[in-house]
């Protein structure tokens, strides 16, 4: 198996390790409550984008497509950009009922955008190297929202401080704060949003 990666797949390998790590920290942070195992959970989410863009750079750039690397791909970014977001929202506070409904929801739809983006990579890139545009917003957009929970984690809004406080709804209680995870999951769904790829 190693000896069938390309030097883009191990990158594309890092960014999962990224994702991984995302996870433990948040565990960790929720075992301790140490504000610095958050911190080092969210700095994971920007190096993951990093390994995310030299990934297909390298592979561009060395005409090493393979579809061993796009599912690669796509598999490391659920993990970094699905998962491990999801975790952190959790990890900080989105605990009741309709919160884990906001963030399942949240997970499926990158996981639904994502697969969506392999069957029709091939169409929508034109006979070109690369797609022209994504259809709904790429995964990695979640890191906006791993950003607002660094600037909360920053100024000690985390658990019952977390903004937009909790709200109980019927059987369970609604954090505001998990509705950031629906409009990401929902731009990342639809078909109507065009973004050009650069």
């Amino acid at each position: 198996m190693i000896r069938g990666l390309h030097l883009a797949d191990f990158f594309t390998l890092a960014n999962a390790a990224c994702g991984v790590a995302t996870v433990f920290c948040a565990m960790i942070y929720m075992q301790r409550q140490s504000l610095a195992h958050f911190m080092a959970a969210i700095a994971f989410a920007p190096a993951a984008l990093a390994f995310d863009v030299l990934d297909g750079r390298i592979a561009r750039w060395r005409h090493t497509h393979s579809a061993l690397g796009r599912e690669l791909d796509s598999l490391a970014d659920i993990i970094s950009f699905g998962v491990a977001p999801a975790a952190l929202g959790f990890a900080a506070g989105l605990r009741g009922g309709w919160d884990w409904i906001a963030l399942v929801y949240f997970v499926c739809c990158g996981v639904s955008r994502l697969a969506r983006y392999n069957v029709t990579a091939e169409s929508l890139s034109a006979g070109q190297d690369k797609v022209a545009y994504f259809e709904g917003t790429p995964i990695p957009t979640s890191l906006l929202i791993s950003a607002v929970l660094a600037f909360a984690a920053w100024h000690d809004r985390l658990g019952e401080q977390l903004y937009g406080g909790a709200w109980p709804l019927g059987p369970a209680e609604l954090h505001p704060f998990s509705l950031l995870f629906v409009l990401s999951g929902t731009l990342m769904i639809s078909k109507t949003l065009r973004i050009p790829k650069l």
